[in-house]
């Protein structure tokens, strides 16, 4: 039985994969999985228990919001995306919580991105993840959006009109 909340899971797998830069042998050694098993996970064959989808997750830097998101891209509904402690309690928790986007990984890629070797402000660092994720997230909406767009205008060539 299909679990609506897993649709497109592996799929999101892939797509954080992606988006990281990181090829499937490499996320594979880390998470202690084959190859072979990555790539079945990502193309929906199976799907992989809990404690091995949170080594990928880990080895990836990403956390469960990160794979909730994945799943709404992936799924075109890039309105259902949370924020970091959205949902989840007092604006305490939110405090606590790091940045959208906001494993280890990407502060790094917000100082890599900006040239920088120190550390910014948490204020500061927290603002520019928060700015770099919502400019992706618009990317990746507009991507989507124009790609369903030509697969609706663009006749099949074994249409009338095709070629």
């Amino acid at each position: 039985m299909r679990t609506p909340i897993l649709n497109g899971l592996g799929h999101a797998l892939r797509w954080l994969r992606d988006r990281r830069g990181r090829k499937q042998y490499q996320v594979a050694e880390s998470a202690g999985i084959t190859k072979g098993m990555l790539s079945a996970y990502e193309t929906g064959r199976q799907r992989p228990s809990l404690e091995t989808l949170e080594k990928i997750l880990s080895t990836l830097g990403c956390d469960l919001n990160d794979l909730h998101n994945a799943i709404q891209i992936i799924n075109g509904k890039p309105e259902g995306m949370r924020r970091r402690g959205e949902g989840v309690g007092s604006e305490d928790d939110e405090a606590a919580t790091p940045p959208v986007g906001g494993s280890l990984g990407e502060r790094l890629d917000v100082q890599r991105i900006l040239g920088r070797r120190e550390s910014l402000p948490p204020d500061e660092e927290r603002a520019l993840t928060e700015m770099l994720d919502g400019f992706h997230r618009f990317l990746r909406y507009l991507h989507e959006t124009l790609a369903r767009a030509l697969r609706t205008d663009s006749p099949s060539p074994h249409e009338p009109g095709g070629e």
